[in-house]
Order: C-alpha cells, then structure tokens, then sequence
C-alpha cells in the first residue's frame, strides 16, 4: 500500500476518507479556534455572501441547527429544503435537482437513507457537496467527536477507542475510518449478526496498518473496552429500524454500557454518544450523565468542526 498523502485537496466530504489525518487535524485546530472566538465574541465571516442548500429527507436536531447557525457565523446564510418541498418529492432526478440547486447555491448538505443518492449528488453538482448523514455513513458526526477528544486528551494517535453495539451502522463505519486516518486504535463489539460492514472494516484495518492504528473486532464488549481511552455507544435501532427495537433487545442487553462494563477502560475514559440516547437502553442513566461523559460537548462541537468543513469546501 502507498503511503498515505499528507492532504487531499477537498472537494466533497462523503466519508471520513476523504480527507486524511493532517486534514482532520487541521479542520480539529480551525474549528477549535472558532469556538473561541465564539466564546470572547470575535466575528468570523469567512463565508460573507455564501449560502448552503440543506436538504433533508431524513428529520433532525443537531444537523439541521448546527449547520443553520454555523453559516449564520460565518456571515453565510443556509436554506432547509425538505424533500417534499422541492421536486425530488415530485419524481424529479436526483442529477436534475443537483444540476439545478449548483446554480443556485455554493454548497449543498444532504441528509438520506441510500449513500448512492449523496454520491448521485456529487457526481451532478458543480458545487461542493456534504453528506450530513446517510445509512452506512455519519462523517459530520465524527469530525464532532474526533475535536472532542483532541480537546480533552490532548492527542488521537495513540489512543484506544471501543465501540460497543450495533457494528453495522453509519457511526460505527465512520468511526472506524476517522480512528484509522488519524492513527488511533479502534476495537468494536458487536452482537453476532451486527457487525460492521466487513469491505469498510477491512479498508479500515488497511489505513491502519499505514498510521498505526490497530483496528480490532472483539465478540466480548469486555475485551473491546479494555483499557480504553474513549468509549462510544449508538442506540440500538437507528432511523428507519424502530420496528426491530423490541427482537434487538434482546440481543443488544449484554452490550449496554453500563458501571460494569467500564470498570474495565482507564480511569479517565470519556464517554461519547451522538445522541438521541435512550437512557436504560444502549446506556445507563449514570454514565450518560456520569463525569465521563461529554456528550454535550460533542453536540456542541457539531457547530464548529462543520464551520471549519465549510470554510475549507466554500470559502474559495
């Protein structure tokens, strides 16, 4: 395998790979000075006179208001277009709509189900595009939670990170692909028939091998959280699966995180969680809301390291 480049010169954000870890680290350092220039009241227009089409086919909290204000701070103005508001609603082509919308607009936020109809996106549109959720990935997300651990622990390369639960979903995916870049070791447990994605587990495990990272599947959460840095849980069904939450119960309990099952990471683990969380579910009321946990710091940070992406992707 080749070495990896230092930098990619970024032109959609779709998945995690693609950027690499000195991008990432980059995106961490800007976003991490805008927080606090947001906090001393420090103006940074970097995007004056820009707008981003949002386009939603998927509901949300945290995506929809944290890119919303994001380009209010950077003196931009963002758009939400439900599906059902534009013509994708009405049949209309997903290359017709992008064509069209790159005329309007200089960026363009997608939140689906297929990752096909991000990449259709794309591939049509004359303008950068960003995945803001799809089925398999959540790259927006990870961005959040990589910042977060910079800011706590200082440092990625180096660290342990588990994940615990459903394996075969966007977080999990995306995770494993920005642990790789930025060469921390990633170690997921899953229940038998939810692991993650085996081509991207095993492109992953590839990344890895380039940056040091080891990237593990444990059938134990036990050994999946040993000695861990950070642990990082996702609810049991995502977006479109509620109707399987009661069969996956009983598969998920063993994988809940809870007193027990941290007793086995570092004494100064953090806990992360992309919310919605269901407190007595994939997690206990005490570590959720425990001193380990910063899941309110990782919502928060949605709104700076996505500043810092569409700075990078809009600003020129």
């Amino acid at each position: 395998m080749e070495q990896l480049e230092k930098t990619k010169n970024l032109k959609h954000f779709l998945t995690m790979t693609d950027l690499t870890g000195d991008d990432i680290h980059e995106l961490i350092d800007d976003a991490i000075l805008m927080k606090q220039q947001v906090k001393d009241g420090v103006p940074h227009p970097h995007l004056q006179g820009k707008t981003l089409g949002m386009i939603f086919e998927k509901s949300s909290t945290r995506t929809r208001v944290s890119f919303e204000v994001g380009m209010l701070q950077l003196g931009g103005h963002a758009l939400f277009l439900s599906s059902q508001d534009i013509q994708l609603g009405r049949g209309e082509t997903v290359s017709d709509t992008s064509q069209v919308l790159s005329r309007y607009v200089d960026g363009l936020m997608i939140r689906t189900f297929a990752h096909a109809t991000v990449e259709e996106f794309a591939a049509s549109s004359s303008v950068p595009v960003i995945n803001g959720l799809t089925d398999p990935h959540h790259p927006t997300q990870v961005l959040a939670d990589l910042m977060t651990i910079y800011e706590t622990k200082g440092k990625l390369a180096g660290l342990k990170m588990s994940y615990i639960g459903d394996g075969n979903n966007n977080m999990t995916h995306s995770l494993l692909e920005g642990a790789a870049l930025v060469g921390m070791d990633m170690a997921v447990s899953s229940p038998k028939g939810f692991e993650p994605d085996e081509s991207i587990f095993q492109a992953a495990k590839a990344i890895g091998l380039e940056t040091g990272a080891n990237i593990t599947f444990h059938k134990k959460p036990e050994d999946a959280v040993h000695q861990a840095d950070v642990i990082v849980t996702d609810v049991w069904a995502s977006m479109g699966e509620e109707d399987e939450l009661e069969t996956r119960k009983q598969f998920f309990k063993p994988f809940q995180i809870n007193q027990k099952i941290t007793e086995y990471a570092k004494n100064d683990y953090l806990f992360l969680h992309c919310l919605p969380a269901h407190r007595g579910e994939e997690v206990t009321a005490e570590i959720i809301d425990g001193k380990h946990s910063r899941v309110f710091d990782e919502a928060e940070n949605r709104l700076h390291a996505q500043k810092a992406l569409l700075k990078k992707l809009l600003k020129n």
